[in-house]
């Protein structure tokens, strides 16, 4: 597969953990090419209409946008993105060398998808909140151009420490803390082959989509060692696609190795979204 990355040496990783631990979020924009982009889009249609087909195969996340969890192999860029050296360079110098790929799946608002409630994806654990170490991350891959209406992800900045017990499910400021976020939201409007790296804690949104198409983008969940979200999960892999894989990215990757992949039913709810609210 065709890709452009970046060298090592044009990478400061020092500096984008500053901008984690800061911004809660920071770019790697031309990870890859946009036709490494456009793969992961086609993998991911196949994916959701597979998941659209079975119950729980996917789950709502507000008006007409979706999440589906997969597994490694559904996508064909996977050990591109999952090699890449910012990708592997913040995860250890933000997680350590321990760190583990938790979850792959994807995000899709399609045309009418509403104005999420700001919120983070799940509770603060107290070594965020109290002891401000951030011990998970959130890699996302644009699968399209985003344009402005199309339903930009917008992101409040510096606030993946913030903690309040108003936060209903610990996860949505109630809307009179609303000011707070949309004085700092800032819009993200990455093109193909574009990448981010964040914290899930920081505050966000997706906004309406207000065009005819959808905006899929990857996630790739990474844990520090005892985060624990890889309960929330049901990463597999087959004996096939373990044997391809270098032993770095096996070192990495704590699943069960499997003869056959059992497609996944999700279990992230996020119930806020999963209502409506917005």
């Amino acid at each position: 597969m065709t890709t452009s990355t970046q060298a090592p040496t044009d990478i400061d990783v020092q500096a984008m953990r500053d901008r984690i631990y800061t911004d809660g979020i920071v770019g790697v924009p031309g990870a890859f090419s946009p036709d490494w982009a456009d793969q992961l889009n086609r993998d991911i249609q196949v994916a959701f209409e597979e998941a659209r087909s079975r119950e729980n195969g996917a789950i709502g996340r507000g008006p007409n946008r979706w999440y589906v969890e997969v597994h490694p192999e559904q996508i064909s860029g996977f050990l591109e993105l999952v090699t890449h050296p910012a990708v592997t360079g913040v995860c250890e110098a933000v997680l350590g060398p321990d760190y583990e790929i938790v979850e792959v799946g994807f995000d899709i608002p399609f045309e009418g998808a509403m104005n999420q409630p700001w919120h983070r994806d799940f509770p603060s654990p107290e070594l965020t909140y109290r002891d401000k170490q951030i011990n998970s991350l959130a890699i996302n891959a644009t699968a399209v151009d985003t344009a402005e209406d199309m339903g930009p992800f917008e992101v409040a900045p510096g606030t993946q420490f913030d903690h309040d017990p108003s936060f209903k499910h610990d996860m949505f400021p109630p809307k009179d803390l609303w000011s707070r976020y949309e004085e700092r939201a800032v819009r993200k409007y990455p093109k193909r082959g574009d990448i981010s790296i964040r914290s899930a804690l920081t505050i966000h949104r997706g906004t309406a989509n207000q065009s005819a198409k959808s905006r899929p983008v990857l996630v790739l969940g990474v844990d520090a060692p005892g985060a624990g979200h890889g309960a929330m999960h049901d990463l597999a892999v087959t004996k096939g696609f373990w044997e391809t894989l270098p032993e770095s990215v096996r070192a990495h990757l704590k699943c069960p190795v499997v003869d056959e992949l059992t497609p996944i039913t999700q279990k992230h709810d996020i119930e806020g979204l999963v209502m409506g609210e917005a």
